[in-house]
């Protein structure tokens, strides 16, 4: 089953942040990962507003799982951490 790696992002610091964005496209990928939605227009019905909301598909929980504690990924994130509030969640699709 494929799984869908969705982020929901204040930035605070747009320089690092986009070092972050710069680092993570490539780690994403390297894992079987692509952007189906990357700070598009989107409608806050529910929760925490956040201004932008990003979904990556990968083939499965596991692959973004290993994404995320992957080096290129965690040397990524070192330049989000203190740049952004966000909240990352995975879950598994239905295909």
């Amino acid at each position: 089953m494929g799984a869908l790696w969705i982020a929901h992002v204040t930035v605070t610091d747009a320089e690092r942040y986009g070092k972050y964005a710069e680092l993570a496209g490539p780690a994403i990928a390297k894992h079987g990962g692509h952007f189906i939605a990357r700070a598009g227009r989107f409608v806050q019905l529910e929760g925490k507003e956040r201004p932008r909301n990003v979904v990556a598909k990968f083939p499965s929980v596991e692959a973004a799982e290993a994404c995320y504690h992957s080096p290129e990924y965690q040397e990524a994130l070192s330049h989000a951490r203190g740049a952004a509030e966000r909240e990352l969640v995975i879950v598994e699709t239905t295909d």
